[in-house]
């Protein structure tokens, strides 16, 4: 099995004995885990027992075999992170991997890469992935309806309630630290709020927008919509062809591009970038004072760095839409040898491992492209 498609039409067995052989099964293997919070030993024997959990959860069968699995993919890859994050606590002699989440996403997003699989299931499992352990904790939460809500953007309330289930039950713990009673408690909100198998349903995209920034008064208030133009964000690795998808799709549209603005002032892309900022920054004002659409184009790789723009661009009420483009890496380093001031490969090969794919979380509108 080397492709997704392999894997959807393998046997469940079969994906466990394939993962059993990865190199990054290893590794887990020799990772000890807590006593309290995992009897059973090391990661690798945590990560079994869950996966097949997942296969006996009532339901299973009636999911669609994508969905099957997406959860099965979960079990495998849910505490990959654990390895490089795990730690022994000097204060309470116990052992904790703090951020294991993360890094786990992270690495399911390569392994699913090398997969080939289809970029929407991918991201699909790496949030289910980052955020597997947030329903047992759900009545930690000073609003829970809104960590529901939240997440409902990023993934499906239904398959990570599910998911819980099953990681609760694939462990052998001293004290029953775990209840499934929160766990329903999460699907029961999700339903009651109607986001249990799809998105939260907003009023209208203001609305979703709002919410994420934390601006929005109540889930039942329907704001104003008026926006006073439309910025086009483009997001991708340098050489993935912003430049000819705003020219194909948007060719009317003036265009802030971070690298003309470095050509014009005459500044590399290793100097200090200041200069540039400000001067990109003046020109979006510039349009956004006469509410007219237009594009920005930068790498705008991390959410950090988009947000730092579309806050600019939401304090002048413009609608924000994202485009983000992901053609194969090595398309991506062949077009780049192209460019009159290519990037070092070494660069793009390291950029390429902090791309946050943009979400539903930051924008009005959100596009993921991958051009044939």
């Amino acid at each position: 099995m080397r492709t997704w498609k392999d894997m959807l039409k393998a046997a469940d067995a079969d994906i466990l004995a394939w993962a059993a052989e990865q190199p990054w099964a290893e590794p887990m293997r020799r990772c000890g885990q807590d006593a309290e919070w995992h009897a059973e030993g090391d990661v690798w024997t945590h990560t079994g027992m869950v996966y097949n959990q997942v296969t006996r959860l009532e339901g299973y069968a009636d999911l669609t075999r994508v969905e099957q699995v997406i959860l099965l993919f979960v079990a495998l890859l849910h505490d990959a992170g654990k390895p490089d994050t795990t730690v022994l606590d000097p204060e309470t002699g116990r052992t904790r991997s703090p951020k294991h989440s993360m890094v786990g996403a992270a690495m399911a997003r390569e392994i699913l890469r090398a997969l080939k699989c289809d970029l929407q299931t991918r991201e699909h499992i790496v949030n289910l992935v980052r955020y597997h352990g947030r329903p047992p904790y759900l009545l930690e939460k000073q609003e829970p309806e809104l960590e529901v809500v939240k997440l409902s953007c990023l993934l499906s309330n239904r398959l990570l309630y599910l998911f819980a289930l099953a990681d609760t039950r694939g462990r052998h713990t001293k004290e029953m630290s775990r209840p499934e009673d929160t766990l329903h408690l999460w699907r029961d909100t999700a339903t009651e709020l109607g986001c249990f198998t799809h998105m939260y349903p907003f009023a209208n995209e203001q609305a979703r927008f709002l919410f994420h920034r934390g601006e929005l008064t109540s889930l039942h208030y329907t704001p104003h919509v008026d926006y006073r133009c439309t910025v086009t964000m483009m997001s991708a690795l340098p050489g993935a062809g912003k430049d000819t998808w705003l020219a194909r799709e948007r060719p009317d549209l003036p265009v802030v591009s971070l690298d003309a603005v470095r050509e014009d002032l005459d500044v590399e892309a290793t100097d200090n970038q200041g200069t540039v900022i400000q001067a990109a920054r003046e020109q979006c004002r510039e349009h956004l004072r006469v509410h007219r659409d237009f594009a920005f184009n930068a790498t705008s790789i991390t959410a950090q760095l988009r947000k730092r723009w579309i806050d600019l661009f939401a304090d002048y009420g413009a609608r924000v839409e994202i485009i983000y483009l992901e053609p194969e890496l090595s398309t991506i380093l062949r077009q780049n040898k192209q460019r009159q001031k290519d990037v070092p490969e070494t660069v793009i090969r390291r950029l390429s491992e902090k791309v946050e794919i943009p979400t539903l979380a930051e924008a009005h509108a959100v596009s993921w492209i991958v051009p044939g």
